[in-house]
């Protein structure tokens, strides 16, 4: 089991009127965007942008992540054997699996396994 890329989320108010900055600041186009339930992400570089009303977006300010991984099910099994709790999922997403873990330090992380269609496209 690998992590295979993290993102640092970020709220914003918009995606239309973020997207621009960061797309100067990497160099390059979202590389996924996506709605979720109420919510509007967006994969840019090394962020994960999140746009939506307070009801649809608070439920994301309490967890780090998501970092990606190569198999969900191995790394619940490690994290739980060392202490780690599963709090949501595994479940299906529009982007593939995902879970998430209160680590034995309190943290709340959010684990992604992207679909192989995903997975290619991003990371080749």
């Amino acid at each position: 089991m690998r992590i295979l890329k993290t993102y640092a989320r970020l709220f914003v108010a918009d995606l239309d009127t973020a997207l621009p900055i960061y797309q100067q600041l990497v160099g390059a186009a979202p590389d996924l965007r996506v709605g979720f339930e109420a919510a509007e992400l967006a994969a840019i570089g090394d962020f994960l942008l999140i746009a939506g009303p307070p009801e649809a977006v608070d439920g994301y300010r309490a967890t780090i992540g998501p970092a990606i991984v190569d198999d969900l099910d191995e790394l619940v099994e490690v994290l739980t054997a060392a202490g780690a709790t599963l709090t949501g999922g595994p479940f299906h997403g529009p982007t593939g699996r995902l879970a998430y873990l209160d680590h034995p330090d309190g943290t709340n992380v959010e684990y992604v396994e992207w679909t192989a269609s995903i997975r290619e496209r991003i990371l080749g």
